[in-house]
C-alpha cells in the first residue's frame, strides 16, 4: 500500500499546480477550434520549484481523448499531472467525450490547446486481385 501511495504521489507531483490552471485550460478547451490554437502562458517557477531536476525538460505534448492519453506520456510527469487534473474535472471529462484535444506545453511555458482530427484506423488493404485457390 505504501508503494502505491508513493507511486501516485510520483505521478502527480504537478496536479497541485494544474489545478490552479485549470480554470484557464477549460476557457482555452471550450474556445478553441481545430484551425487555431488557443494559448496561455504558466508561470515556470511554479513548474520548477515542484522538481527543479526535471530530467526531460518541461515541454510535452498530450493528446487526450474520452480522459485518456492517446499519446505516450509516460515520460512525461508534467503530461501526466495535467491529464489527472482534467480527469478531475466534470466539465474537461465532458469536453473531452467528444473531441481530441491536443495540449502543447513549449519550453517557454506556453501551453496551446486545439481540437485535433481523431487518428483515423488503419484498416488493412484487400486487393480486388486477390483470388483464394
Amino acid at each position: 500500500m505504501a508503494a502505491s501511495y508513493y507511486n501516485s504521489i510520483i505521478t502527480n507531483a504537478y496536479s497541485h499546480v494544474w489545478s490552479k490552471y485549470r480554470p484557464a485550460i477549460l476557457k482555452l478547451m471550450v474556445s478553441t477550434s481545430s484551425a487555431e490554437a488557443q494559448q496561455y502562458t504558466l508561470s515556470g517557477h511554479e513548474f520548477k520549484g515542484v522538481n527543479p531536476k526535471e530530467k526531460g525538460g518541461y515541454a510535452f505534448t498530450l493528446h487526450a481523448h474520452k480522459s485518456k492519453a492517446s499519446n505516450n506520456i509516460k515520460n512525461s510527469e508534467v503530461a501526466q499531472g495535467l491529464l489527472s487534473v482534467l480527469q478531475q474535472s466534470p466539465k474537461a471529462t465532458e469536453l473531452l467525450a467528444n473531441e481530441v484535444y491536443e495540449f502543447i506545453l513549449d519550453k517557454q511555458f506556453v501551453l496551446s490547446v486545439k481540437k485535433v482530427e481523431p487518428a483515423a484506423p488503419v484498416v488493412a488493404e484487400v486487393s480486388a486481385e486477390t483470388t483464394v485457390l
